[in-house]
């Protein structure tokens, strides 16, 4: 709902109130700004992390199925050479 703005609530302790509000002043910004980035960098972290899991199960499923996969040094001798002249393309999985 793009353009819709909501009214939220949140209940915070006086100490951590006090926090924001002295970060906010030494940031010159203002409480209600400093909430929202720090709701928006978590929300931002957890999906990351959410799609990172996502991707790993999927990895898992996918060799379980195939059995292909790489094994630790051929995927460290593929890195060492990053940013090198022998920089080369992500090696072909295999059974």
């Amino acid at each position: 709902m793009a353009g819709i703005k909501a009214t939220t609530t949140l209940k915070l302790d006086d100490g951590l109130k006090d926090r924001i509000k002295r970060l906010a002043e030494a940031r010159q910004r203002t409480p209600h700004w400093i909430m929202r980035e720090a709701i928006a960098d978590y929300v931002q972290r957890e999906e990351a992390r959410e799609a990172f899991q996502r991707e790993a199960m999927d990895s898992w499923r996918s060799f379980r199925e195939t059995g292909e996969h790489l094994t630790g040094t051929e995927v460290d001798a593929w890195l060492a050479g990053w940013g090198t002249e022998d920089e080369a393309e992500a090696p072909a999985c295999h059974e």
